[in-house]
């Protein structure tokens, strides 16, 4: 299926599990008279819950009485088809429908071929698994050539036999208002199932192009234990002018995805940007030229006064811009003498460039939220290239898929990161000073570059680990087909073991032996003091870390909440997410708001003589996946009718990977873009 991404063919292959001896033209999509098409089964449910999903034959369905029912040898009916990694992934286990379709010539003399099957007579377990079907409002999915097609299974109805006649044909509005009144009446509801099924495939020359299935009302039958089912299917072939190329494009809901509000939503997000890329060009930029101002006014006033250049009557104090003066008028020869006390985020200049506490766990984080921010530049930027390769909405699995091959190969970025990250902080560490007072070798202390090293390979996959474990496990209990069999696991092993694994590593020992600017001594534009100074406990509101980075969370989630709505809907409502494009703007205006955001907050905090500002610049920006799981419990209760417990595990459980990982990644540029600014703000000033 995803014969996309032979960029990378090596892993590539290593992946992908292309069928050897499958039709090549299911796969090139051209067909020629006589041909066989493959009508596969893909699953079947609750239309509520799209997780809750079970093999096709679950239900009593009869094999179609064609070359490939089970009693003629060499039948292909209910042969499971060959699936890559992604598209077991996604959830998805085709079968063979067992019925015959033959391609027709240049005139549709295949039109009205009825294929028909008769069940045995149904047990009390068989009726109950029907009338489940239709009480729950289940529906099954079959693909045509690669094209989806969706059925219902019944209907909970009143008793027919009066309303089949004169008033009951092909229009279900006589039916509906039939329904209408009986609930309103509290009638008892019988489950009926539809037996007959119109398959409507238009093709141009050599392809197929449309695919519709209808369902009709006619043929609804009851279920009775003891009674049979006889099941039609109707296979009609028409001809079409359509292209090819465009054949998808019916599935793609242009109104619901390109609405205004979609528009509006990314004008929204851009003034957002505009807005506080000016309010830290007004406030900060503004402030932090009156800082510089006092802190070298005091540096110079300071040597003057030692040296005895200023002599007695030169004391006109001076003022700012704002008219308060910045000296006394008397001076003496003690630095606070000159009025201007050196105060806010100066002060903390000896200790701003300190290592972090959880060294090891900090730089394994940013590794992994690196990784992250690549795997999501990667994914998007191969989608928003469709038009050159295709489009991934076409192909099952394709972004699942996607999403293994750059993460595997993102697997460096996350070692150098981590990697590079410990040797930059290590020799502000005790054990660091320790050593290089030792005079000893090396770059850093062997036992925590080793766990540095392996936090980095071990932390996400472990916690993804985990949680698909319990939601596999709990979809074997019921028997879904969203669990993930043994050989795709074993396939996903070897892949992170081989790939994944050696190449965190390597970036690892690069990130180790990286040049990191500076000099080596001194990588930081200030020393660091052998003694942390206190913090100061009497901080107004506005420089406490916590009181500052749920506000950084919800602006930078403001920013992409609109977006969010449209790709859970994708997720969980069966629509094809293909606006691509929006996704891309969407995360550059999310990754601008968290910077901003972040060194807004961080100056607050180093302002109020805060210097720990390692892991509030990672809180503040990681704070936007605790809006993200908050509005996908909203999106849950007000969106959705999903119920039971697999369909409620299976969306937790990755609506809590995704804010994870949500959390992870704007975390990371958090802690990027303050670190850019807090090394650029001492680099400009003087100190002693």
């Amino acid at each position: 299926m995803t014969k996309k991404l032979f960029a990378i063919p090596l892993l590539a292959a290593a992946i992908h599990n292309m069928p050897l001896l499958a039709n090549a033209d299911e796969y090139n999509h051209r067909y020629k008279e006589g041909d066989h098409v493959d009508l596969w089964v893909n699953k079947i449910g609750p239309y509520a819950n799209p997780q809750e999903a079970y093999e096709y034959y679950v239900l009593p369905y009869c094999a179609p009485d064609t070359r490939h029912h089970p009693d003629n040898e060499g039948g292909s009916w209910n042969a499971l088809k060959a699936h890559s990694i992604g598209e077991r992934l996604g959830g998805h286990a085709l079968r063979h429908s067992g019925h015959d379709l033959i391609y027709p010539g240049a005139t549709p003399s295949q039109s009205g071929v009825l294929e028909t099957c008769t069940t045995a007579p149904l047990t009390v377990d068989q009726v109950r698994l029907f009338a489940t079907a239709a009480e729950d409002q289940w529906f099954y999915q079959m693909y045509v050539d690669d094209l989806p097609v969706w059925g219902m299974v019944g209907e909970m109805l009143p008793d027919l036999d009066a309303a089949k006649g004169e008033h009951f044909g092909n229009d279900l509005s006589h039916l509906e208002e039939a329904v209408a009144k009986h609930s309103e009446n509290g009638g008892e509801f019988k489950a009926y199932v539809y037996t007959k099924r119109t398959l409507h495939v238009s093709y141009n020359a050599d392809r197929i192009i449309k695919v519709d299935l209808t369902s009709e009302p006619s043929s609804l039958t009851e279920v009775k234990t003891g009674a049979t089912l006889k099941f039609e299917l109707d296979v009609q072939w028409a001809k079409t002018t359509t292209p090819f190329h465009s054949r998808f494009d019916r599935y793609l809901d242009h109104a619901f995805f390109k609405h205004q509000i979609h528009w509006f939503s990314i004008f929204n997000s851009f003034m957002m940007v505009l807005f506080l890329m000016g309010l830290v060009a007004l406030i900060l930029l503004r402030t932090l030229r009156k800082d510089y101002a006092r802190y070298n006014l005091t540096n110079t006033a300071t040597i003057g006064v030692t040296s005895g250049d200023v002599e007695e009557g030169e004391s006109d104090a001076e003022e700012d811009e704002d008219g308060k003066p910045l000296m006394k008028e008397h001076q003496s020869n003690t630095p606070h003498a000159t009025g201007v006390e050196d105060s806010g985020w100066k002060q903390v200049h000896g200790d701003v460039f300190r290592a972090p506490r959880f060294l090891p766990l900090l730089a394994a984080i940013l590794g992994t939220g690196w990784q992250v921010v690549t795997l999501v530049m990667g994914v998007v930027l191969f989608a928003v290239a469709g038009p050159l390769h295709g489009e991934v909405h076409e192909e099952r699995g394709e972004v699942l898929t996607a999403i293994l091959v750059f993460y595997s190969l993102s697997s460096v970025v996350a070692g150098y990161a981590s990697g590079s990250y410990f040797k930059l902080y290590y020799a502000t560490t005790s054990a660091g000073r320790s050593k290089a007072a030792s005079g000893a070798s090396g770059v850093g202390g062997a036992t925590q570059w080793q766990l540095t090293m392996v936090l980095t390979v071990l932390l996400l996959p472990t916690i993804m680990a985990v949680v698909l474990s319990v939601l596999n496990g709990i979809a074997l209990i019921y028997g879904t087909i969203y669990y993930i069999p043994f050989l795709v696991l074993l396939k996903l092993f070897f892949l992170w073991v081989f790939v994944s694994v050696p190449l965190c590593i390597l970036g690892t020992l690069l990130g180790r032996h990286a040049k990191l600017g500076g000099n080596k001594s001194q990588p930081f534009p200030c020393r660091v003091n052998a003694i942390p100074r206190p913090i100061p406990e009497d901080t107004p509101w506005y420089g406490v870390p916590a009181n500052l980075i749920p506000f950084a969370g919800l602006l930078s989630f403001g920013s992409i909440f609109i977006e969010l709505y449209y790709i859970l809907t994708s997720l969980w409502n069966y629509k094809f997410y293909h606006v691509y494009g929006f996704l891309l703007g969407v995360y550059a205006i999310l990754c601008l708001v968290v910077c901003m955001t972040t060194i807004i907050v961080v100056y607050f905090c180093l302002n109020s003589e805060n210097y720990l500002w390692q892991w509030t610049a990672f809180y503040s920006g990681g704070s936007t996946a605790l809006y993200v799981f908050l509005y996908s419990i909203y999106y849950f209760v007000f969106k959705t009718s999903m119920h039971g417990l697999v369909q409620t595990s299976f969306y937790f459980g990755y609506m809590m990977l995704i804010s994870l990982g949500m959390g992870t990644l704007c975390g990371t540029l958090g802690h990027w873009a303050a670190n850019k600014f807090v090394r650029k703000i001492f680099e400009n000033v003087k100190v002693d």
